[in-house]
């Protein structure tokens, strides 16, 4: 207890010394004095309170020592916050919620910043608290460090006292390591640096590279290349040759550049055999014990690879040498194109269809119907048609509407009764475009004028009254004798000046088609039509009436004047005729209700 009393006192009469409070007379340790100078001496902050007390006992000097202590180290503090920061800044972790410059975090960055001292616990510490990418880089900083000292001992340079990946020796020892050459400046630094036993293994490096170099060019023929130096491309190009890995496009078109023929030449030679090889593994081909890429086998192994289909004698090549496998892998990998080539929306040929026939794939040739199927369907705005079999009739008839042929009678009959065959509808039109080119082609086969006629009327049926026009246009009517045949003519023709709402001219082809056959109805049901697109009901009637007298049915004026009511483009007068014709017969003309304007509420 003495001992420990005296070595207090001693204490104590070492602080009033040291703070400049000597001539304060109470020497016990129980004094206060020696608590706040322990305080000051352990950096602890001295209060208010206590410096009160050194006043009322005048340690002026005391104060002033202890107040300048504090206040340098506030302003330490602040500097060592401030640096904190920057380096937080500086590794972009200024987010991070800690800023105690007691942390691990800022002895880690520290560290980081000094390039020395990382360790496991550095980065696991940094990955626990969601910092993985300053985690990856202290933990690359780290292996770069231990390799570094790997490197160091292993070339004999562990004397050089810098450990700090970022020094040049760590950039010269890994260009050993990987048995590049060093520049001039490298082999002058290690000399600077008295690295002798370092810069004794780099020749011994150089001098075996130097002679692998010299074999290599021997070996693949690039004895007549000048360039010696293993900096040369030509010593990275030939190693990696033998190492039987690949060139890449530079390093071939390099050789081709410096005229080495027969390196390339060699160098092509490895590779297709290489190829062959990995050809021959893929297609379960390896029992062929040619490996020389000139092999027929070669050839076809690359037809099947390329995604060919193989010829008949081909085939007969592998079955001779029983690859029966390869045989199997090859249609495999034909019928899988195929279907891929379904699925990606195109058409399959006839002899590709074949194909898939004979070798049993009805599964693809399936798929690409109901694929077709669905597209054309999508095409003539027929997706609204429930059935989607290849077998339905639908599909037969848009195939050949796509192809431009003719459809049958009764194939049209059934459009009609599923509701697929009606005006301004994309099968309609189709149709009817190819009916009218049909009597085109008739007119030039046959002569036969009425094939102009039937033309330029489906011409009009396919929304092109243009072109209804164009292919009567021609005819010379007075050289014609067939008054019926004339009539037939200047209808169709009134027809399209009609849908082309020149109503002048479609009256005076209606009423040259009255004089040529007076008693045909076809003429007066034109001219009822004329009349009510210029919104004479009265008169277009009375037209219409003329018609029926004349062999016209009802239904068809009915069709007619539906026709006008659907293609009015006026919304009044659509009104107009609606009304009208309701008056006349609500019966008969009930289906006008629906264009009606909907009154408002």
């Amino acid at each position: 207890m003495d001992n420990e009393h005296q070595a207090r006192l001693k204490h104590f009469t070492a602080l009033k010394s040291k703070y400049q409070a000597t001539k304060y007379e109470d020497s016990s340790p129980s004094s206060l004095l020696y608590l706040i100078l322990r305080k000051a001496d352990l950096g602890i902050e001295i209060t208010d309170v206590e410096f009160d007390w050194l006043r009322e006992h005048q340690l002026s000097e005391t104060i002033e020592i202890l107040q300048q202590k504090q206040q340098l180290r506030i302003e330490e503090h602040k500097k060592l916050s401030a640096e904190f920061a920057q380096l937080k800044a500086k590794y972009k972790v200024n987010h991070y919620w800690i800023s105690d410059i007691s942390s691990l975090l800022y002895v880690i960055l520290c560290k980081l910043e000094s390039a020395s001292g990382l360790n496991n616990s550095d980065v696991s510490w940094l990955r626990d608290r969601g910092l993985p990418q300053l985690a990856e880089m202290a933990d690359k900083l780290r292996q770069d460090i231990e390799l570094f000292a790997a490197l160091k001992v292993k070339y004999r340079a562990d004397k050089h006292q810098n450990t700090s990946p970022s020094s040049h020796l760590y950039q010269i020892l890994k260009r050993l390591e990987k048995e590049q050459q060093l520049s001039d400046s490298g082999v002058n630094w290690l000399k600077k640096n008295s690295l002798l036993e370092t810069l004794e293994i780099y020749q011994q490096i150089a001098a075996a590279r130097e002679a692998e170099f010299s074999q290599l060019k021997e070996k693949y023929g690039a004895n007549k290349h000048p360039d010696s130096s293993t900096s040369s491309p030509l010593y990275s190009i030939l190693r990696n040759v033998d190492a039987d890995r690949q060139l890449d496009k530079s390093q071939l078109e390099w050789l081709e550049k410096n005229g080495l023929s027969e390196t390339l030449a060699l160098v092509r030679e490895i590779e297709q055999k290489r190829h062959f090889a990995e050809l021959k593994a893929k297609y379960k081909s390896t029992q062929y014990e040619d490996a020389s890429p000139s092999s027929h086998l070669y050839k076809v192994l690359q037809l099947i690879d390329s995604g060919n289909l193989l010829g008949e004698q081909d085939i007969n090549f592998l079955k001779k040498r029983k690859l029966d496998e390869t045989i199997a892998i090859a249609q495999e990998q034909y019928a899988s194109s195929l279907k891929s080539k379904v699925n990606a929306g195109e058409q399959l040929s006839e002899s590709e269809i074949e194909w898939l026939k004979n070798n049993g794939r009805e599964d693809i040739i399936t798929l690409a119907q109901q694929k077709r199927f669905a597209a054309l369907k999508r095409k003539y705005d027929a997706s609204d048609y429930k059935d989607n079999s290849p077998t339905s009739l639908l599909y037969e008839i848009l195939l050949k509407l796509e192809k431009r042929e003719r459809i049958e009678p009764k194939e049209v009959v059934w459009l009609r009764e599923n509701r697929l065959l009606y005006p301004d509808h994309k099968i309609f039109i189709a149709y009817h475009t190819i009916e009218a080119t049909f009597g085109e082609q008739e007119y030039k086969r046959t002569g036969n004028k009425w094939n102009l006629v039937n033309a330029s009327s489906h011409w009009r049926k396919a929304d092109k009254p243009q072109r209804a026009l164009e292919v009567t246009e021609k005819l010379d009517i007075d050289k014609i004798k067939e008054d019926k045949l004339k009539s037939a003519i200047m209808t169709t023709r009134g027809g399209a000046f009609r849908d082309l709402a020149q109503l002048k001219d479609a009256e005076n082809c209606a009423r040259k088609a009255i004089e040529y056959q007076p008693n045909s109805h076809h003429p007066y049901t034109l001219m009822g039509a004329i009349y009510y697109d210029r919104r004479q009901y009265s008169e277009g009637d009375r037209w219409f009436n003329e018609a029926i007298k004349r062999g016209a049915k009802t239904e068809d004026i009915d069709a007619e004047i539906k026709k006008v009511v659907r293609d009015t483009k006026d919304k009044n007068q659509r009104q107009e005729v609606a009304e009208y014709l309701l008056k006349k017969d609500p019966v008969r003309y009930d289906w006008v209700r629906a264009y009606l304007k909907k009154p408002k509420n």
